[in-house]
């Protein structure tokens, strides 16, 4: 069976990018407060969210771990087609447009059995299928499906919380609990994708992408052994 461990970095659009209409629905809650102090917390809040939309955000960094080959594979976003590979560790890294990124991971998914995520269903997997439609490509394979069923998505949020019947911790909590190392411990978080980005430093995001599958794929070994009745 052919797995991947697979991981998007996304950043929003700018508030003034979208329509009027847009931008008065996103801000809706924030123009109802005569709290000025409120009204900027709101209206920053709802700029910040805009990353988590494929409607208001675009795709920066695909990040994928062969089970198989014990490889890290990174695409991301740049105006020319670069590649360059990790000196400490199995890793390579390619540069190219949102569009052939997105094509490129659906191309892959077309031959691979399951994919291990982080959150993937609530956010990875449809991101991507939405940003797919909007960039006219079509999904090569729906990894939602049933949500209890694993064969095709193991999903290691849902696993971990036993499909919502405990509390939900980020990837950094479950990494330092479980002892593995978190992708933050050279202090690049998901919360500063967008200012690396936009100070131009999209290989930075680059890896730390690659860094997330690497630890995700650590937390599946994990789940894997001791906690797969699957298996």
């Amino acid at each position: 069976m052919r797995k991947i461990v697979f991981d998007i970095e996304t950043v929003g659009c700018k508030m003034s990018d979208l329509s009027e209409s847009q931008q008065e629905y996103l801000l809706r809650d924030a123009l109802k407060e005569t709290d000025q102090t409120i009204r900027d917390q709101k209206t920053e809040d709802a700029e910040r969210f805009l990353s988590l939309y494929p409607l208001t955000a675009k795709v920066v960094a695909i990040g994928m771990y062969d089970v198989t080959n014990e490889k890290v594979h990174v695409y991301y976003e740049s105006e020319k087609e670069e590649e360059w590979n990790a000196e400490e560790k199995p890793a390579s890294y390619k540069g190219m447009s949102e569009e052939n990124m997105i094509k490129r991971f659906w191309e892959i998914a077309d031959k691979i059995d399951q994919v291990i995520t982080f959150n993937g269903r609530n956010f990875d997997i449809p991101f991507l299928m939405m940003r797919s439609a909007m960039l006219k490509i079509k999904p090569s394979k729906n990894f939602l499906g049933y949500r209890y069923d694993s064969k095709k998505h193991v999903d290691l949020l849902e696993q971990f919380t036993f499909y919502g019947i405990t509390r939900k911790f980020n990837l950094d909590f479950y990494c330092y609990s479980f002892g593995v190392k978190s992708p933050k411990s050279k202090e690049v978080s998901g919360m500063e994708v967008k200012n690396l980005y936009e100070a131009g430093r999209i290989k930075e995001v680059a890896e730390y992408c690659g860094n997330d599958v690497t630890a995700t794929y650590k937390l599946y070994q994990i789940w894997n052994e001791y906690l797969n009745f699957e298996n």
